[in-house]
């Protein structure tokens, strides 16, 4: 299709193809089911390795996990910026300039985990 409005009409035909994708899909799936699912007992109940559950199925996570998670992946990508500038670091024409930036950078960073280590979020009990 050519034209100004050529693009947008590739688009829509797109657009069009994944909706009937999706009405096929799911009317099919109507059509093919069994008419009454079997229920059997303990279906659903929870699952626990094979043994008996115990206790609720309420179990409150606590958010330090979240923490320390969120604060590696923090951490992690910024390492990853580390090892890029310690390729060029040798190289003519990356002199003081990128060694004041990546001090800038290591500051920030170590800010960062100054900030957390204050308010407690790096103690574990």
């Amino acid at each position: 299709m050519t034209g100004y409005l050529g693009s947008y009409a590739t688009l829509g035909l797109l657009l069009l193809a994944a909706v009937l994708f999706f009405v096929t899909a799911f009317s099919a799936n109507r059509v093919l089911r069994p008419s009454r699912p079997a229920e059997p007992w303990g279906k659903r109940t929870t699952y626990e390795c094979g043994i008996d559950p115990v206790g609720g199925d309420w179990a409150q996570m606590q958010i330090r996990y979240y923490v320390y998670a969120y604060l590696y992946v923090l951490f992690a990508v910024e390492a990853v910026f580390l090892f890029p500038w310690a390729l060029v670091f040798d190289r003519p024409g990356f002199g003081a300039t990128t060694v004041v930036e990546m001090g800038v950078f290591v500051a920030i960073v170590a800010l960062g985990i100054l900030y957390a280590w204050r308010r407690g979020v790096l103690r574990w009990t």
